[in-house]
């Protein structure tokens, strides 16, 4: 199957809904192309409205359509929604648990040229310490499609988050999605690459690289951020004795603070964190940018062998 963009996936699944449940509602800010919540506007356009470039109004008019008994999708870029309007899903959303879906598209350092204004980075992070809110950064188009179906059966508050470039597509119809369940993606012995979004893909490759070397790689797909699947996490790190976390995201606050936090209360092992080094990102394409903040193969690579390196020496 082509590189697909994850956000094809939303769109998908929120005609399915659209289709499937009249209690959905699907909300955008004026980017409803880009998000693909377009699709629904012209198939179903009572189920669409468009609140226009006023995010913090629409998770406040999002709130109220769940207190009336509706089922809203918020969707606008991951930038803007999670930090102009955090006030609104904070105290209005969250403080009173709820049912409303927040949709970040354009996350990541991959927008490109749109700049660090566009890139959100931060999001995962201030998402994940909301009290009761799911946080999910699926790997591809049919995985965000499945997980945005399975959020609307979810009670409460949730967070998917979704990048915009064509993506490799590496699941299937057939490969499992359970919400707050990690997937093995492949299996090894040596260390464990713990990735989600784009970066799941990039460990896949990194495998593949270091197996040549001799150098046995799991995978392992961590999809929910919150709440985060602690046993797997648990059982991975201690199984091969070394991990690196992998996000298209700031390396604080996101998958590898989570991990951290976790294997911190529960198992010894070394930990290499690959994301973005508490920077701004920049204009570039995706391809410059992956591998100037040290998100390619090449850096997980790296980072594999000094985890390795780091358990065999102490």
């Amino acid at each position: 199957m082509k590189d697909t963009p994850m956000r094809d996936g939303y769109g998908k699944a929120l005609l399915e809904l659209s289709r499937l449940h009249e209690d959905v509602m699907v909300l955008d800010a004026d980017v409803a192309k880009s998000t693909r919540s377009e699709w629904v506007k012209q198939e179903n356009p009572s189920y669409f409205l468009d609140c226009g470039i006023s995010e913090q109004d629409m998770v406040g008019t999002a709130a109220g359509m769940a207190l009336a008994g509706l089922t809203p999708f918020v969707s606008t870029y991951g930038v803007f929604l999670a930090g102009r309007a955090w006030d609104q899903i904070r105290n209005t959303v969250c403080y009173n648990h709820l049912n409303v879906k927040l949709a970040g598209a354009h996350g990541g350092i991959s927008v490109g040229p749109d700049g660090a204004t566009h890139q959100a980075l931060e999001d995962v992070a201030l998402m994940r310490t909301l009290p009761g809110m799911t946080v999910v950064v699926p790997c591809d188009a049919i995985e965000t499609r499945k997980a945005t179906l399975a959020l609307y059966d979810h009670p409460g508050p949730c967070f998917i988050r979704f990048g915009r470039e064509a993506v490799p597509v590496i699941t299937d119809e057939d490969t499992p999605f359970v919400l707050g369940k990690n997937r093995l993606v492949c299996d090894g012995s040596d260390m464990v690459f713990l990735a989600n979004g784009y970066l799941v893909h990039q460990a896949m490759r990194a495998a593949e690289q270091l197996s040549a070397e001799g150098i046995s790689a799991r995978v392992v797909n961590v999809h929910t951020v919150k709440p985060l699947d602690r046993e797997d996490v648990i059982r991975h790190a201690s199984e091969t004795g070394a991990v690196v976390t992998c996000e298209e995201h700031q390396v604080i606050g996101g998958l590898g603070s989570a991990v951290c936090e976790t294997l911190s209360e529960s198992v010894c092992v070394p930990v290499e964190r690959i994301g973005v080094q508490d920077s701004f990102g920049e204009s570039g394409t995706p391809e410059e940018l992956i591998d100037k903040y040290g998100l390619g193969v090449d850096s997980l690579c790296a980072a594999a062998r000094r985890a390795v390196q780091r358990k065999t020496s102490r």
